[in-house]
């Protein structure tokens, strides 16, 4: 009776599917174009300022840009930003957006009352926290696959806002490792949790199924943990935990499904293994000796340096708000990752932009350019790494990351010139996303808009 009544439930949706095939959609009626008048636009992040500007914006996308202040067309929409700095979207490659964020002891005290639900609720909270901030784009480096699959979607929709997101699920993990859900449980749980868990994989072939079963749930990108992690709560330290056989199954795996693959890594033996798998980029690389620096360059390989979340944490750990078995690690990983990226940037290892946000709170993100600036980044190259380098590393250059015709209406702006303090991107009084402006003189819209 189940198999015959799954039967025609799907033979009623290829019927359905396929009626609505031979009925034509009604053509879209063009949207308003927008002139958005600024008075110093920065549309090619590495290159200079650009003085009085328009931007035309055409069905969510960048039509035209122009120098001087356009007369604009009849019907058109204007934005008055002559006495602003005009900028593409920010892009965070490392946010979770599940989860209470930065404050750790709230999260732990919930874990026996919040489910998928209540987290699915938050994640809608932080990312419109991230889009008000000036993060249009996001990568959602680890949390509940289908929430964060159906987030991501429900905003593409437009029917909900948010920023653009690019979700890896949950993250990759070797039982008793960084991404392993059991770590510090009592049994009776971990004995739960473990039953449910499809992400943890001992050995290349366990470990190219996990890969599969979180592209099954919806994953734009792959992550895996080849080290141990500051706030996983177990006292396994941040050495290599991966072997290299299972590293390059997780890579070569989700590359031939077209993802890219981002290793969480703090020691450099992980990280090493990682680059010399093939991985995209190394997330945090908290320990960095020189021979990881020349993988780095010899590979093409991004760092995401995440320099706010060891930051945050470790704030967390004087508090009294992480548990004892993280707090050591907290300590080790901020104390050597400076070092580790100032290393690296002077190298001239390509950096993208990413914060580890949900260690520390949603819409903070942009706190983390003034900590890229410390560890030698000029605030150009900051920004460009949190733009066109970010589009780079997702492989949307096409899409994302300045604004050239072609490309989504993805804009922010800022009342301070960022390259000469880049802490103004800390403040951003306009927001839009795909041609829809959700913030304006630091207040938000109403959505949908009228």
């Amino acid at each position: 009776m189940k198999i015959r009544t799954i039967a025609a439930i799907v033979a009623a949706s290829s019927f359905a599917v396929g009626a609505a095939a031979q009925t034509p959609p009604p053509p879209a009626v063009p949207a308003k174009p927008i002139y958005i008048l600024a008075g110093h636009l920065f549309d090619k992040p590495g290159a200079a300022f650009r003085g009085a500007s328009t931007v035309i914006v055409r069905n969510g996308k960048v039509a035209e840009v122009r120098d001087g202040f356009a007369t604009p067309e009849a019907g058109a929409t204007v934005i008055d930003l002559k006495d602003r700095y005009v900028l593409p979207g920010l892009i965070d490659m490392h946010v979770h957006l599940t989860g209470i964020a930065g404050d750790p002891l709230r999260a732990r005290l919930g874990e026996l009352t919040r489910d998928r639900a209540d987290d699915l609720i938050e994640a809608e909270k932080n990312a419109r926290a991230d889009l008000e901030a000036g993060f249009t784009t996001v990568r959602d480096l680890g949390g509940d696959a289908r929430g964060i699959r159906a987030l991501r979607d429900a905003i593409e929709a437009g029917d909900i806002e948010g920023p653009t997101i690019i979700n890896a699920g949950q993250m990759v993990s070797v039982t008793g490792g960084h991404g392993d859900g059991t770590n510090g449980l009592a049994e009776e749980f971990a004995e739960a949790v473990h039953a449910h868990q499809i992400n943890t994989c001992d050995g290349p072939d366990d470990c190219r199924r996990a890969v599969r079963a979180q592209i099954g749930l919806g994953a734009l990108v792959i992550k895996f943990a080849a080290t141990g992690g500051v706030l996983s709560n177990v006292a396994g330290g941040l050495g290599r935990q991966m072997t290299p056989e299972e590293m390059k199954a997780i890579i070569d795996t989700a590359h031939s499904f077209g993802r890219k693959v981002a290793a969480h890594s703090h020691a450099a033996e992980g990280t090493k293994a990682a680059l010399a798998a093939g991985v995209d980029s190394i997330e945090h690389g908290s320990f960095l000796d020189d021979e990881a620096i020349a993988l780095f360059k010899a590979k093409g390989a991004y760092l995401v340096p995440t320099m706010l979340a060891p930051v945050a944490a470790l704030a967390q750990a004087r508090g009294g708000q992480l548990p004892p078995a993280t707090i050591p690690k907290a300590e080790a990983a901020a104390a050597a990752m400076l070092a580790s990226h100032r290393r690296a940037i002077a190298a001239g290892v390509k950096i993208a932009f990413g914060t580890d946000t949900g260690v520390s709170k949603h819409g903070d993100n942009a706190q983390e350019f003034a900590l890229m600036v410390n560890a030698g980044m000029t605030p150009m190259s900051a920004i460009r790494a949190a733009t066109l380098d970010a589009a780079d590393l997702l492989g949307r250059k096409d899409q994302l990351g300045s604004l050239e015709p072609g490309k989504f209406a993805d804009i922010i702006a800022v009342s301070a010139d960022p390259v000469a303090d880049v802490k103004a991107l800390e403040k951003v009084d306009f927001v839009m996303r795909h041609g829809v402006a959700v913030k304006a003189g630091g207040q938000r819209l109403a959505f949908p808009p009228n």
